[in-house]
C-alpha cells in the first residue's frame, strides 16, 4: 500500500511537470522568475490549482495573466507527457506563504531584539 493518495502523487508528477514546461518550453517573454511551489488537485483529479511565487513583485500580475493565457498550451504538453484519462483543467494562483513567512520572521527577529 502506498502512503498517501494518488492525488497527491499526481500532484507531485504536475508539479515537476509544469515547472519544465515554464522553464524551457514558454518563450513568453512577460513571465519572470516563476517558481511552482505547489499544486492543490481535486478528488476527482479534474481540477488543479497550481501555486506559482514570482520573485519581483511588479511581475506579478503579468506572469500571472501569460500562465492563464498559456493553459491550453500546458494542458496539451501534459497530456502528452502524463499517462491518465483526464487532463485537469489548470488555474494558476499567486501563492503568498513566502511573503507570510517572511512577515513571521521580521516579527520574530523584532521580539528578540526587544528582549
Amino acid at each position: 500500500m502506498l502512503p498517501y493518495k494518488r492525488s497527491q502523487r499526481v500532484s507531485d508528477l504536475i508539479r515537476e511537470e509544469v515547472a519544465d514546461i515554464i522553464m524551457y518550453k514558454l518563450k513568453d517573454p512577460r513571465i519572470g522568475f516563476v517558481t511552482v511551489t505547489g499544486v492543490e488537485l481535486s478528488p476527482d483529479l479534474k481540477q488543479a490549482k497550481i501555486f506559482v511565487s514570482v520573485l519581483k513583485e511588479e511581475e506579478r500580475e503579468p506572469t500571472l495573466d501569460a500562465l492563464n493565457a498559456s493553459k491550453a498550451f500546458m494542458r496539451t504538453i501534459l497530456a502528452k507527457h502524463l499517462r491518465m484519462k483526464f487532463i485537469p483543467h489548470i488555474d494558476f494562483r499567486l501563492d503568498s506563504s513566502i511573503e507570510y513567512g517572511f512577515k513571521i520572521d521580521k516579527l520574530l527577529k523584532e521580539i528578540q531584539e526587544k528582549e
